[in-house]
């Protein structure tokens, strides 16, 4: 009896312990958001993973110069062109679900590209990547911001894939010069395979699809907007490789500007858009877009020519140029995870305007190297200014692009911000390309880049004006888009 009496009490002293259904949720938001962003490095890695190797990759398959640039500019134009409509893909068919598929494609892509052995084969497959990246890249942003259970793990989210977003393309090029000094150029297209079938297998398991909408489809939007951004990134490429005034040039211009003009009049007058137009006539939100698209211009040219001056100049090897930006990463790294908590204390349009007057420093300093410079004394510094301060601008606007927007639309603006990142770096890339060559002389590489770096640093002042002239009130986005007549919730500060 007694006996069985104390097993009775230790039995009812013993305190249960349950699973708190928070947390896991939390948890697996947490695992969710690492997983999508996994994929979102690889994809901006691959913006320039090939860059340090197009060298071996001209050589192997027989490319004209001419041509080599197409191994860059086919993944560009097609990225560029189809992230809004890949955006509103996945607000009306489910942002995981058009996820997986683009991302599925992309690493089907990845696999042709590597197994490539002439130049059409691998342009056909970039191209195929540039679509696979455009439907999965707006998911990324909007399953990261409606995954977060609360607004701090919301903007944790944010600066994370901020962080991502920027250095993603640094460490594209240490990736890309390990992989082809160790292994091949190939493998800097491999190395996408096993990345994403992973994702693949393991996204479902922690992220949660968001709802389908039942709204019809915009097609005149969807392939007025697709046309017109391919014919303007087509016409700024044509631009860096024919000239200003080329006829391919005007052509594309002319053909961009009559079917985004009509996407405008078409987006205005249905009933369901690819793109509601009051998303962009906020103020803040429009003056951020600029702000992205004038900061990434000028970023282009950090990478274009430096890499190009740590090789040429300084006689770096593939692996040692890439390693060269990763105090650039590392400074983006450090300052994203305090950005997020600054955005709360100090509002994102303060520190997008601390920001840009740091990356314009960076500018200024780089245009005094010379061809008698060294990386420790006159590239280190500018470099690291350079990430800390492209930190300071990318996360902020983030938050004030996607502050007020209705998590039904968030696929359709996540694709929106990336289409004025993608859209930014080719027109920066194109005038700074343009500019240095107007002031270089043949045979010697430094005469012109300072002309170059002091147009990085216009692009960005002029950034850092409309900054100060829209993004330091206290003002917030407005809580209501115009034409869809949803309420939504303020996500952040956004002053």
């Amino acid at each position: 009896m007694s006996t069985s009496t104390t097993d009775s009490t230790r039995t009812t002293d013993v305190p249960r312990t349950f699973p708190d259904p928070q947390n896991q949720q939390r948890r697996r938001a947490a695992i969710g958001v690492g997983i999508v962003l996994i994929a979102q490095l690889m994809l901006v890695l691959d913006a320039t993973v090939v860059n340090v190797a197009l060298p071996h990759i001209q050589t192997d398959l027989g490319f004209t110069p001419a041509s080599l640039s197409w191994v860059l500019n086919a993944y560009t134009l097609a990225f560029g062109g189809l992230l809004l409509l890949g955006g509103r893909l996945g607000d009306v068919l489910g942002r995981l679900r058009t996820f997986e598929v683009g991302l599925a494609v992309f690493t089907v892509a990845s696999l042709l590209g590597g197994l490539a052995t002439t130049p059409e084969w691998l342009i056909a497959a970039r191209t195929l990547q540039g679509i696979g990246a455009a439907l999965a890249a707006p998911g990324v942003l909007a399953l990261v911001t409606t995954s977060a259970p609360d607004e701090a793990a919301r903007n944790r989210g944010l600066a994370l894939f901020a962080a991502v977003s920027s250095a993603g393309a640094s460490l594209g090029l240490l990736l890309g010069g390990a992989l082809t000094e160790v292994l091949s150029w190939h493998w800097t297209l491999f190395v996408n395979v096993p990345i994403g079938v992973a994702v693949l297998l393991l996204a479902r398991r922690f992220v949660t699809e968001t709802p389908r909408q039942t709204s019809r489809f915009d097609v005149v939007g969807a392939v007025s907007a697709t046309v017109g951004a391919v014919a303007l990134v087509n016409g700024f490429i044509s631009a860096a490789d024919a000239g200003w005034l080329a006829t391919s040039t005007l052509v594309s211009f002319a053909l961009g500007a009559v079917l985004l003009a009509a996407f405008v009049r078409t987006e205005a007058r249905v009933a369901a858009p690819l793109l509601p137009l009051g998303l962009v006539r906020n103020r803040q939100r429009g003056a951020a877009l600029v702000v992205m698209m004038l900061v990434v211009g000028a970023q282009f040219s950090t990478f274009f020519l430096v890499t190009q001056y740590l090789q040429r100049v300084l006689d770096f090897s593939p692996i040692a140029t890439g390693a060269a930006f990763l105090p650039l990463s590392l400074a983006i790294f450090a300052v994203s995870r305090v950005a997020a908590r600054l955005v709360a204390r100090v509002g994102a349009g303060q520190l997008v305007i601390l920001g840009a007057t740091g990356l314009t420093g960076s500018f200024l300093w780089l245009a005094n190297i010379s061809e008698s410079s060294t990386y420790a004394l006159d590239l280190l510094g500018p470099l690291v200014l350079n990430g800390a301060s492209a930190a300071l601008v990318f996360m902020p606007v983030s938050v004030i692009v996607l502050g007020g927007v209705d998590r039904s639309l968030a696929g359709t603006v996540s694709g929106l911000l990336q289409t004025a990142q993608q859209l930014g770096g080719a027109v920066g890339l194109a005038v700074i390309v343009s500019v240095y060559a107007s002031a270089s002389i043949p045979g010697r590489f430094v005469p012109g880049t300072d002309t170059a770096f002091h147009t990085s640093a216009l692009f960005v002042g002029v950034a850092l004006v409309i900054a100060l002239l829209t993004l330091r009130s206290r003002r917030p986005v407005p809580a209501r888009a115009p034409e869809s007549g949803d309420r939504v919730e303020l996500a952040a500060d956004v002053a």
